[in-house]
């Protein structure tokens, strides 16, 4: 979802990119406390190049193996790893790290290779560059040089702004003063890499299914790995900082969705430490009565999770349609924002969320913005209030819409109607013909995203009537719908119209780190989102996606003032709201229902990045006894107070370190 970067797969993705969200952090030092974790894996990785991937899937297989120079507490903090400490220049520009003396790269064996010095992150960052990492847009703007250097520009990687001064200095150099920036450094583009350990694995450096093509200075060593079946981590015993590390093993089983009840099962007999529960299936009455006080539901992630519009489609194997007409019809159709309008009022999202967190927990899970409204603040003001402000200069249809998670703001059959009525008289004087078929393809083995997918068609055909919008469902395979979605190699291979496998999971902390992956430059996103590849694109020019780009640009170069720069950012979620190219649907973290025995707020804790309690097993502590609602709660209230405190005084600490 996750991060991810952190693209959420289809099917079970509201599974896979928040089930660990809500691990949370107490305090247990019971010696007979269970060591070994266990849960679940919905996609294998196409790569272990954690450099180059900004898929979840391989974030899942190697963000326990890799530290980079910061991860996350369990408050949010951003704490060293392997830096131990750091300090910024007074203009905001040079960041300078100090490398913790004595980390180790391990093999996958457990055999000591070579010391982390801070030449593996100058070389990490280059073979990033080299091989046109798909997260390369976190770094390619902010690192002197860097984008130059990508462009082929500047053949010289020495003079781009990341330099080893010695073993143990790690100095950067930005193009602008960015107040994230350290943040953006818990995300994988930014982990350091062994040169001559690639230099001896050539082509099989990050082999998909080969723990043995990496090298590892994480909490834990990739012991084993096997496709649609299990992913196995063992403790790093030379870890620098094994103290923190609880669990001896980490066993996760290959899922896909269509057996709901085997996650309950598997918790029950001990092999799960954790489960993520449906009130849809079948037994949940039985595990309502035997987990009555154990229960509780977690808080709603960052994550998001919704539908893609495909503007520019070009493939048709997965499709009802039977002319070119109906084709035609339904491209045009897409291009018109008041069509795209009726279906994002069209769409109950309420009831979308209920397929998969029932109806007491539907509201729960349900997300109305692209950035996650409370994810930063402008003084009093939430992101998601200042978008509401920009909101009332797009027209009478977002009058009294609440943004607010929790909620469903949109689902609005009148205002779908109306816009549905301008866009049929427009689309009608250019030779549509109505009614539009649109193609949703949906893994078939995944029961509750069919589920989900289905009641988007019932409230899309019910509201706009089937006479004017029809939803196709193509149930295909799991290997065929990522070929077409989530690992589709270009646009032309994107063969849908609406897609479910699309999502975002944060990589730092600031509203670009959602609102910039969407500009037209980026093209490994905008297929995915959109079904549209190249800045030049003739459908992104007609639904003013250039006129997007200079909000979003013009945010970013808003350095001084972060309320000014929120502001700015708010604009450009409110075009992107108003142009409905992305349907909004659910949280992709959190807000679901939990039984687990994992100790409650001993994991890492972030918004951002790939150091998160998703993938990362780090903090994590375990007890005998299954959590009780009430002990999550009073440790929910706990940790809220203890964070805030901890929060605070790590703000108050930052001034240190400017030098």
């Amino acid at each position: 979802m996750k991060k991810s970067r952190v693209f959420v797969a289809a099917g079970v993705a509201l599974l896979a990119a928040g089930v660990l969200a809500a691990c949370g952090s107490s305090k247990s030092s019971d010696s007979t406390a269970p060591k070994n974790y266990g849960y679940v894996y919905t996609a294998d990785p196409e790569t272990l190049d954690y450099l180059i991937s900004g898929k979840q899937s391989t974030k899942v297989a190697t963000s326990n193996g890799i530290d980079g120079l910061f991860t996350n507490d369990k408050y949010g903090n951003l704490v060293p790893a392997v830096a131990e400490d750091w300090s910024v220049s007074k203009d905001g520009l040079t960041y300078t790290y100090k490398i913790r003396k004595g980390v180790k790269w391990m093999t996958s064996d457990g055999e000591e290779y070579a010391e982390v010095t801070a030449k593996d992150f100058v070389n990490g960052l280059k073979h990033a560059a080299d091989n046109k990492s798909a997260a390369k847009y976190l770094a390619e703007d902010s690192v002197k040089g860097l984008a130059d250097y990508i462009a082929g520009n500047n053949k010289d990687f020495a003079s781009v702004g990341v330099k080893a001064v010695d073993d143990y200095t790690l100095e950067y150099t930005l193009n602008k003063p960015e107040p994230y920036w350290n943040s953006k450094l818990a995300y994988s583009i930014f982990w350091p890499l062994n040169e001559e350990f690639e230099k001896s694995k050539g082509s099989d450096f990050g082999k998909a299914t080969d723990p043995t093509s990496l090298l590892y200075n994480g909490p834990f060593l990739l012991r084993g790995l096997t496709a649609k079946s299990s992913i196995e981590f063992v403790k790093n015993e030379n870890y620098w900082d094994k103290d923190n590390v609880h669990l001896d093993k980490v066993t996760l089983a290959y899922y896909d969705g269509s057996d709901q009840e085997s996650i309950e099962r598997n918790f029950t007999s001990g092999a799960y430490s954790y489960a993520r529960l449906f009130p849809i299936s079948s037994n949940y009455s039985k595990v309502e009565e035997t987990y009555k006080d154990n229960i509780y539901y977690t808080p709603s992630g960052p994550g998001i999770g919704g539908l893609g519009v495909n503007i520019d489609r070009q493939g048709y194997k997965y499709t009802s349609k039977t002319t070119d007409e109906e084709k035609t019809s339904t491209k045009k159709a897409l291009l018109n924002k008041d069509f795209r309008q009726a279906l994002n009022f069209a769409f109950d999202r309420t009831s979308y969320s209920a397929q998969i967190n029932g109806k007491e927990g539907a509201p729960l899970a349900v997300r109305n913005l692209f950035v996650k409204p409370d994810f930063v603040s402008a003084g009093e003001k939430t992101f998601g209030d200042l978008v509401t402000e920009k909101m009332a200069a797009y027209g009478d249809e977002w009058k009294n819409v609440n943004f607010a998670d929790g909620q469903d703001g949109l689902f609005n059959a009148d205002k779908a109607k109306a816009e549905f009525a301008k866009a049929k008289t427009a689309l009608e004087a250019e030779g549509v013909k109505f009614p539009i078929h649109l193609d949703i393809p949906v893994d078939q083995t995944s029961k509750n995203y069919i589920a989900r997918i289905q009641s988007f068609k019932q409230s899309v055909e019910t509201v706009l009537g089937e006479e004017n919008v029809v939803i196709d469902i193509q149930q295909i395979t799991t290997d065929e719908l990522q070929n077409i979605t989530y690992y589709a190699a270009s646009a032309a291979a994107e063969d849908w119209d609406l897609s479910g496998a699309v999502g975002w999971n944060p990589d730092y902390e600031d509203p670009s780190t959602y609102l910039d992956i969407l500009k037209t430059t980026n093209a490994e996103q905008t297929k995915t989102y959109m079904g549209y590849e190249g800045a030049d694109n003739a459908a992104a020019a007609q639904v003013g996606l250039k006129e997007y780009d200079k909000l979003v640009d013009e945010a970013g170069k808003e350095t001084s003032d972060l309320n000014v720069r929120y502001e700015k950012y708010a604009a450009a979620q409110a075009w992107l709201t108003d142009s409905s190219l992305f349907l909004p649907a659910m949280s992709s973290s959190g807000a679901a229902p939990i039984i687990s025995r994992v100790v409650p707020f001993s994991a890492s804790y972030s918004q951002s990045g790939d150091k998160g309690s998703d993938v990362y097993f780090k903090y994590i502590q375990l007890q005998d006894k299954v959590v009780t609602k009430a002990d999550y709660e009073q440790a929910r209230e706990k940790w809220l107070k203890e964070k805030k405190e901890s929060n605070e005084k790590v703000q108050k600490e930052l001034a240190n370190h400017v030098k």
